[in-house]
């Protein structure tokens, strides 16, 4: 059976949020994050820490994506202060 498109989204569901695409929910389901309370209760960097444990390669713009679902703005409106944050945090945890 096929995915209904025109799906409708709730107020929690990840899909409906900002900076959220189909992969990045499913990966977020995957590390036990199924909706945008969950997400803004576990937090910015420990969603990006669980996703990291599933792919070593998840990069700062998915960082950055998850900021902005968490705050409710895109990715490309987050002050130059909390992209610098978010790049140091990144620096920390990057895999090698």
């Amino acid at each position: 059976m096929k995915a209904n498109k025109n799906r409708r989204h709730t107020v929690d569901d990840l899909l409906g949020c900002v900076n959220i695409g189909k992969d990045t929910e499913a990966k977020l389901k995957l590390a036990g994050i199924d909706s945008v309370s969950k997400l803004k209760s576990v937090g910015t960097e420990q969603a990006f820490l669980r996703l990291q444990a599933m792919d070593p390669g998840a990069c700062i713009q998915l960082l950055y994506g998850l900021d902005g679902a968490v705050s409710g703005i895109k990715a490309t409106e987050l002050s130059q202060e909390r992209k610098e944050e978010l790049k140091a945090f990144h620096r920390m945890v990057k895999k090698k």
